[in-house]
């Protein structure tokens, strides 16, 4: 399995197995402390060789480096099909509302696959200087 795209991002939605993606970022940067971000999403491209077809289960956390968790896990499993083609892709779109920080901090986004990381992207919430 490679990951193609795990990115933050303003919106995204697929339409017939094309990804529009509005407005990806790393960074919030907020005026005042506590803040509240109201809408962010997570997109995610993954393609799977023949050899990987079946069902896997994932898992995305978002954990600052203190281990603290500030949106709900999100899990499921994924079924990869013969498509007729060498590899087989499958996107993943999740819209989060409300993210709660107190202070600034980093806040990683962690991929796991049949319970292994695959990947993270940070996410930095700083301050208005």
């Amino acid at each position: 399995m490679k990951v193609e795209l795990f990115t933050l991002c303003d919106f995204a939605q697929e339409n017939n197995g094309k990804l529009t993606i509005v407005g990806t970022f790393d960074t919030i940067v907020a005026k005042a402390f506590p803040m509240n971000h109201q809408s962010f999403s997570l997109t995610v491209r993954l393609r799977f060789d023949l050899w990987e077809l079946g069902s896997h289960n994932f898992r995305v956390e978002a954990r600052d480096l203190d281990g603290n968790s500030y949106v709900k896990p999100v899990e499921g499993s994924l079924t990869i099909r013969d498509v007729g083609n060498a590899t087989s892709v499958v996107h993943l779109l999740y819209a989060f509302t409300d993210l709660k920080c107190k202070m600034p901090t980093v806040i990683n986004f962690i991929l796991y696959i049949d319970d292994k990381e695959i990947t993270s992207t940070p996410l930095y919430i700083k301050k208005l200087s």
